[in-house]
């Protein structure tokens, strides 16, 4: 059993302390990493002795084979077992006449609209012949003699992202269209082995849903989530806002698509009875200035779904289920836009172009109001600068990361992730104070703070920009002794050039190792209100970075660069 323990990496080690992994862990991973720390002297990994840091720190990283492995740790007179148990990623073929438990798919309700693709899939004997039975139709489902895997999106983070090419035993599949409206009722899977057959019932019904009876969603979050397919694993599009209504063209489990191809939890949205498809016309759009931005409003029949793309010195907005009769808009001169074109690029999709005067994009909001779509666009920060106050009048939100309950990543002591986010970001706060800065914390103790309410106060503050503050780890499989480096994070075009600009700034003047820049669907660089960056300031599970990360002179100057990073690229932005 491993030992975890969470103290302060000022207390020196008297002991033999192992923080990574935690007892009886288990992985899919094909190596692991030992995080500890020791004193002075000799640590035995199974009997042989590993690679620590000056401060005594050690993250050796070992193959793991499938199944339990054993490790044990020799420090003096101390013994620690570390046992992790590495699990296949490939689900064997059952033996005799029977398939492979919850394995046959769809395993949830599905509905589709009339000639989609309907697919069937299970785990088999390999010696099997496989077939569903669907209403008055049997489909063969054929044997699969190969599988290409795509690792997780975090492999990119260690970089193991080919796709794996495996040889696959006993997975049978096959698919159907069905033509015309009906509830075709479950699936009923049909096994046969050596002259034997026997038969499993589907645990998800299927229905053809009829193109004129399509039932009607309108959005009760505050901003739905869209995605590209039927689970939190899909990519998300743009959030669509309370009010949008569309019909529903499919549906999986809880996981309902809507006309205009995105996919939405249908606990964020509410049935509308005896409304048909909704459609709209757009006849004028009219553009005014409220204070400090653009307000553009887009009268509709009813609140369809949208889409947002920004680009360099533009932001298109479509609309769909909607056709222009636009004759007239009003658009005056305007701080922020020089035009605004529109084509209708689909029968049922219109699209508005703003040309701006400027590269950098500052922040929008989009909300129904009734059944317009109101579209809010931020100007430039006009910031007071003055020689000894080049951020006066400016305002920043500074994040530090995890809290409370939530520690986040340890280091070899065992101290948390959460403490060095917070101490980094009061020293960053002094620094751009100093400046002329106003400063907003999402929190300022060690207190648990959601991540819904971190963003909601993103929304509510609405500051010239947004930094959250973390340090790194690796997800099982990665090397924490060759991983080092700053890393920025962006997710909105908005924030690309801040993530950017502070990545190269940081790297440079402070002669540290690159980890990269990254585009990341993370809830701290999703708001769109402002342009929002996470940055990951060092490797907290690397033994050398880790001492670099707690030397209280390194924090000072760390905490400096960040401010007159900022500084720079905000004379740079405006």
């Amino acid at each position: 059993m491993g030992t975890v323990c969470f103290t302060s990496p000022a207390v020196a080690q008297q002991a033999l302390t192992v923080v990574y992994p935690p007892a009886e862990h288990q992985t899919t991973a094909n190596q692991i990493f030992l995080i500890g720390t020791a004193p002075k002297g000799e640590v035995l990994v199974n009997g042989k002795p590993i690679q620590r840091s000056p401060a005594g720190h050690f993250a050796p990283s070992f193959p793991l084979k499938v199944g339990d492995n054993l490790f044990t740790l020799r420090y003096e007179n101390q013994q620690v077992e570390i046992k992790v148990k590495r699990l296949s990623t490939i689900q064997a073929p059952p033996k005799g006449l029977a398939f492979a438990p919850d394995s046959l798919t769809p395993s949830v309700d599905v509905a589709k609209v009339p000639g989609e693709i309907i697919c069937f899939g299970a785990t088999a004997p390999t010696n099997a012949r496989v077939a569903v039975k669907l209403a008055n139709q049997t489909i063969a489902l054929l044997p699969q003699s190969q599988n290409v895997q795509l690792p997780p999106s975090s492999a990119l983070l260690i970089q193991q992202n080919r796709p794996i090419t495996e040889s696959v035993a006993g997975n049978y599949k096959g698919c159907i269209t069905a033509l015309q409206p009906a509830s075709l009722g479950a699936p009923e899977f049909q096994l046969t082995v050596d002259g034997k057959t026997t038969s499993q019932l589907g645990t998800g019904k299927i229905t053809i849903l009829s193109p004129l009876q399509l039932e009607v969603a309108e959005v009760t979050a505050v901003s739905g989530v869209a995605r590209t397919g039927a689970s939190t694993d899909n990519s998300r599009l743009t959030p669509l806002p309370k009010g949008t209504q569309a019909a529903i063209t499919a549906r999986e489990g809880e996981w309902l698509r809507l006309d205009y191809g995105g996919w939405i939890n249908s606990k964020e949205v509410r049935i509308l009875k005896g409304v048909t498809p909704p459609k709209s016309i757009i006849r004028s759009v009219r553009a005014r200035q409220i204070a400090g931005a653009t307000e553009v409003v887009f009268p509709l029949q009813v609140p369809v779904p949208i889409s947002v793309q920004q680009g360099d010195k533009s932001f298109t907005l479509t609309l769909y289920n909607t056709t222009a009769e636009t004759d007239t808009i009003r658009l005056d001169d305007d701080p922020l836009i020089s035009r605004l074109d529109w084509q209708q690029i689909a029968p049922n999709q219109v699209q508005y172009t703003f040309n701006l005067k400027f590269a950098h994009q500052w922040g929008y909001k989009l909300r129904y109001d009734g059944t317009s779509l109101v579209l809010t666009l931020r100007h430039p920060p006009q910031g007071q600068r003055e020689q000894n106050a080049p951020l006066k009048g400016i305002k920043i939100l500074l994040d530090p990361g995890h809290g409370g309950k939530e520690l986040g990543s340890k280091g070899p002591t065992g101290y948390p992730e959460k403490d060095i986010n917070l101490l980094m970001s009061k020293l960053v706060r002094e620094h751009l104070v100093a400046k002329g800065a106003t400063v907003y914390m999402t929190r300022e103790d060690d207190i648990d703070v959601g991540l819904g309410d971190r963003v909601a106060m993103i929304d509510k503050l609405e500051p010239d920009f947004a930094l959250s503050i973390h340090y790194n780890a690796l997800p099982d499989g990665g090397d924490a002794i060759k991983t080092k480096g700053l890393a920025t994070f962006w997710y909105n075009a908005q924030a690309h050039s801040l993530a950017l600009f502070m990545h190269n700034y940081l790297v440079k003047k402070l002669a540290r190792p690159s980890y990269g820049v990254y585009w990341n669907n993370l809830a701290l660089t999703r708001p769109t209100s402002t342009p929002s960056v996470l940055l990951e300031l060092g490797f907290m599970i690397n033994p050398t970075e880790f001492e670099w990360i707690t030397n209280a002179q390194e924090q000072q100057k760390l905490a400096t660069a960040i401010s007159d990073g900022i500084t720079e690229w905000f004379s740079t932005a405006q």
